[in-house]
């Protein structure tokens, strides 16, 4: 993720959240204060980052030689997170962080409950 001249690279298999502001509505249409929700086990939010993945050993890690330097490229367990995602996710797991005065939070894959994509929808053509 890119703002102005820093970036902001999420690394392993964590996502990068944006929560959403404001209020929630509950299933009855009763809207529920920030502090209310922030007292939830199950949290929601888009994704705007994902990390590569868990990286998978050298298939030579084992080996008998072990100064032997391999050229091979990292490979990673894939994430199935996307970018522009809409996650949900158990609260305790992730770690609030503020970059560039926006409020997000770091995640988990292990943690994400159920995510719902638009494959129309494009978030890299905005």
């Amino acid at each position: 993720m890119k703002k102005s001249k820093k970036d902001l690279i999420v690394v392993g298999d964590r996502v990068l959240v944006k929560v959403e502001e404001g209020e929630e509505r509950t299933n009855v249409g009763l809207y529920l204060p920030p502090t209310a929700v922030d007292n939830q086990a199950v949290q929601s939010g888009t994704i705007v980052a994902t990390g590569p993945g868990l990286p998978l050993p050298a298939p030579d890690a084992n080996a008998d030689e072990p100064w032997r330097t391999s050229s091979r490229e990292t490979r990673f367990v894939p994430m199935q997170a996307r970018k522009g995602d809409y996650a949900l996710f158990f609260r305790k797991a992730a770690v609030e962080i503020t970059f560039e005065n926006e409020r997000y939070l770091v995640v988990p894959q292990a943690a994400i409950l159920a995510l719902v994509r638009d494959e129309d929808f494009n978030m890299d053509s905005l």
